[in-house]
């Protein structure tokens, strides 16, 4: 295997390539910035086909409010079980919790949840005067979890790639453009993948999905001593500048589950990290396994890191995820509904099997 070898020539050539990258894209191409707030009505309807012994589900909603870009404005439920809404402890994950009667033969929940969001950009060429992160929070951005170590392979792939590596921005810069040029998207990976990331590197294969390849930046960042954390979510429309793949193609969005990458970077603050929306533009944007160097692919890389466009849906940060009342493992995270049967739990990478469907609309235009 040729890993390491690979690891260090194209680490350099990175931060090299980095380092003369202009901050935005140009104005025909991506290019999101701040602007007008759009909210959106999220709907998630769930039922049950087979119901059988204790039949309890967990509905994912909104739980991010961030005041540059995002803001979550509360979920309604309506179930013929009975329903509460629930916060994980360490990571503030939010997800309503139904348990529904033996013997219902039909249980549903459907769940309106309400959001505002808007597109994001940070300047990254100058310094700025964000405030420091508190040393607990710090702690916690930076430490390894189940499927994300900051350890042995992690630590020594980072240490490969940050090689030269001056400042924070310059860190996470080199980190970026590595899982870019070294990961390709796979579209035959269930969902938006696992994210076990010490596996991706012990067997070379930096193959998956948004939840695969944009752990690994995570990972390596923590690793690095960056502050940096996954945001997990759903697509909610189409994207604005006319790309195919980094939009909800329709107003049902069952399936348009993805997350997206923060880092902190002093003095500047959280920052846009998004790796993974590069490679599913190669691989997806019109007519499809596009150049690297094809104009659509250069302009949302060098928008990717710093920005990322307001058509989406955050619903939490979690990792290692205990759902309560559940007699099965923990979620390496949360960005999917989930149900069990008995101490059975359900597919939810098959909504139709599941039965479930997530439809958005917005209900205040930009």
């Amino acid at each position: 295997m040729n890993f390491d070898r690979r690891t260090l020539l194209k680490a350099g050539a990175a931060v090299s390539l980095a380092a003369g990258l202009p901050r935005f894209a140009s104005a025909s191409g991506f290019n999101p910035q701040p602007g007008a707030w759009r909210t959106f009505e999220i709907v998630t309807k769930l039922e049950i086909a087979k119901p059988e012994g204790k039949t309890q589900a967990w509905v994912p909603v909104p739980a991010v409010n961030e005041a540059d870009w995002f803001k979550s404005l509360g979920s309604e439920w309506t179930t013929n079980g009975t329903a509460s809404l629930k916060r994980e402890a360490k990571y503030g994950a939010e997800f309503v919790h139904v348990e529904w009667k033996d013997g219902e033969a039909s249980p549903v929940i459907q769940v309106v949840s309400r959001m505002s969001t808007r597109d994001r950009a940070a300047d990254l060429t100058g310094s700025g005067n964000a405030p420091a992160l508190s040393d607990a929070a710090r702690k916690h951005y930076t430490e390894g979890t189940e499927l994300i170590p900051t350890d042995g392979i992690v630590k020594q792939t980072a240490e490969k790639i940050t090689a030269g590596a001056k400042t924070d921005l310059d860190k996470a810069r080199a980190i970026y453009e590595w899982v870019v040029d070294n990961t390709f998207r796979d579209p035959k990976t269930r969902g938006c993948g696992i994210g076990d990331i010490a596996s991706m590197l012990k067997t070379g294969n930096l193959s998956g999905k948004c939840a695969d390849l944009n752990a690994l930046y995570v990972g390596l960042a923590r690793a690095s001593g960056l502050p940096a954390r996954d945001v997990y979510g759903i697509r909610v429309a189409p994207s604005k500048f006319g790309y195919k793949s980094l939009g909800a193609g329709s107003a049902v969005i069952t399936k348009a589950q993805h997350c997206r990458a923060e880092t902190f970077i002093a003095g500047i603050g959280w920052i846009a990290s998004d790796p993974a929306d590069v490679r599913k533009v190669v691989l997806e944007e019109p007519p499809g396994n596009l150049a690297i160097d094809n104009p659509k692919v250069v302009d949302a890389r060098k928008a990717l890191l710093g920005a990322w466009e307001g058509n989406w849906l955050a619903y939490n940060f979690a990792h290692d995820v205990a759902l309560p009342g559940s007699s099965g493992p923990k979620l390496g995270f949360l960005m999917y509904p989930q149900a069990e049967c008995g101490p059975n739990r359900l597919d939810c990478l098959d909504p139709d099997t599941f039965k479930y469907t997530i439809t958005a609309k917005e209900v205040t235009a930009a």
